[in-house]
């Protein structure tokens, strides 16, 4: 699978540590992507999983831990999670098992995690991701079901909040998440970008997952070390919970060089959680790792192993719409559409669903591309809405765009119909004939108009017809701007020209 979509940029990697060669050193990355399932209740319990609500809400004996409450599986979150595997590639295995990953944090209310670990949900997979011209393969290690942990809250709206005091919202724990893990396949903040765009971009087609990284739907730890280019790997530190595909970028790349700066001096890289700091655009010690930690993992007492039939994983994997490197290598195959325009109206379900019908009602797909792309977007941008919010269905886009091909209007008064289209919710008939803005497509009328601008521009005629063929263009806008910029150009150009006769040699 192939993705390049937004967020990916050029990040330089600047650090008063270190004055040494970077083309000496190899970064190495690990990614685990954390997905909030798109299911109403928890993992194993009823509560809702709404985001927002007020604080200890929406909790119950199970979520909260309480000693003898039993969980129950959520069949609808384990739906999603076959969905995620079997998008990415991976191996569904019919056999897994929950198990009790056992620490002690505030934010974790039975003092365990149930997640899954030797056994989980899925193995294997692959995806291929663009950067810029060149293409690179990333491994998934597996992909896991786990229950979320609460949330802690060290600022409190409408409280007196003392600096030293954190509150607990237990909302989010139980709510249901896969991990995926990647292979330590990834050599830049570039190509995690990428990579997690492309995890994005499958969970979001699929309804797996909303994709909300403000809102925590979508995060991601980065597992960075550095090494000689053909050493061994070196030691790693955890960046943890990036939300934001620029973060996971700056963070890598401050990381990248702080280790590299350790080693050019002769220290050693410790191994570590770190967090990172947007506002200092640096990484900070959470918490250290020299020790493995020790979470005595042992299967879940109150969960049998989860078993998945052939027949419902089959009929699974058959519901998959088409995904985002197919549909936008369809694009350009089909439609005739550049690589780029085609992966950009790909990248998002909701866009490429209007792109495409739009590019059915209006019999023209590059048309239809490069409004979507240019126009739609931009106006989707500057309002701040998202496309099922958009007023202009494509049946009306369609009808703006036969309009141009037909003849009716021109490109320059398209764009003005479509910026009061998408204002007023008119069609775009109704605002062309109410303000009078379709073309002139009468000989005579042009004729006349044609012949205005010759007496007015004297000298630029004699110019033309003495061999400056360049000012014919001038003459062209003359006539436009005579016209209101209503004169069919065709029509007018040929016109123009006959008037004015065939320039000397």
């Amino acid at each position: 699978m192939i993705f390049d979509g937004p967020g990916i940029e050029k990040f330089a990697c600047v650090s008063e540590y270190y004055t040494g060669e970077m083309a000496d050193w190899e970064t190495v990355i690990g990614l685990e992507v954390h997905a909030r399932l798109q299911t109403k209740s928890k993992l194993f319990c009823g509560c809702s999983t709404a985001f927002g609500a007020t604080p200890n809400s929406q909790v119950c004996p199970v979520c909260l831990g309480y000693p003898g409450a039993l969980p129950v599986l959520n069949r609808r979150a384990v739906e999603l999670a076959v969905r995620a595997t079997a998008a990415t590639g991976c191996t569904i295995h019919q056999r897994s098992v929950f198990a009790r990953k056992n620490y002690f944090y505030p934010d974790l209310p039975k003092g365990y995690q149930i997640s899954q670990f030797d056994e989980p949900l899925a193995t294997g997979g692959e995806l291929t991701v663009r950067v810029g011209e060149s293409e690179k393969k990333i491994r998934i290690t597996r992909i896991h079901m786990e229950e979320d942990a609460g949330k802690l809250l060290h600022e409190v709206p409408g409280t007196a909040t003392r600096g030293d005091s954190s509150f607990v919202d237990l909302n989010r724990a139980g709510v249901p998440l896969i991990e995926i893990v990647s292979e330590p396949d990834v050599r830049s903040g570039e190509e995690a970008i990428a990579y997690l765009n492309a995890v994005r971009q499958i969970l979001m087609y699929t309804d797996v997952c909303d994709g909300n990284m403000e809102e925590g739907s979508l995060r991601c730890d980065a597992n960075v070390s550095v090494r000689r280019v053909g050493d061994p790997l070196g030691t790693r530190a955890e960046i943890k919970n990036l939300n934001s595909f620029r973060f996971l970028g700056r963070a890598i790349e401050f990381e990248t060089s702080r280790q590299i700066a350790l080693l050019g001096r002769g220290e050693r890289v410790v191994q570590e959680t770190r967090l990172f700091d947007p506002s200092a655009g640096e990484t900070r010690s959470m918490r250290s790792k020299e020790e493995a930690h020790d979470y005595r993992y042992f299967p879940e007492p109150d969960l049998l192993p989860l078993i998945i039939t052939r027949e419902w994983i089959d009929e699974i994997r058959s519901s998959l719409p088409e995904l985002p490197r197919a549909r936008g290598q369809r694009f350009a195959r089909e439609l005739g559409l550049p690589r780029g325009d085609a992966e950009t109206l790909a990248a998002n379900r909701q866009l490429a669903d209007y792109f495409e019908q739009t590019a059915v009602l209006a019999k023209n797909g590059k048309a239809a591309g490069n409004w979507v792309k240019n126009e739609v977007l931009r106006t989707l941008n500057e309002r701040g809405l998202s496309i099922a919010e958009y007023e202009v269905e494509p049946a009306r886009l369609a009808a703006l765009i036969r309009m141009v091909e037909d003849g009716t209007i021109n490109g320059k008064i398209a764009k003005e119909v479509f910026e009061e289209m998408s204002l007023s919710g008119e069609q775009p008939l109704e605002i062309v004939e109410r303000r009078g803005l379709g073309q002139i497509s009468d000989p005579s009328v042009l004729r006349e108009a044609a012949l205005r601008v010759i007496d007015e521009n004297p000298s630029q005629v004699e110019q033309y017809r003495g061999g400056r063929t360049a000012i014919f263009g001038f003459l062209v806008g003359q006539l436009m701007k005579a016209t209101r910029g209503k004169a069919r150009p065709e029509l007018a150009n040929s016109i123009l020209r006959e008037l004015l006769g065939t320039p000397e040699e």
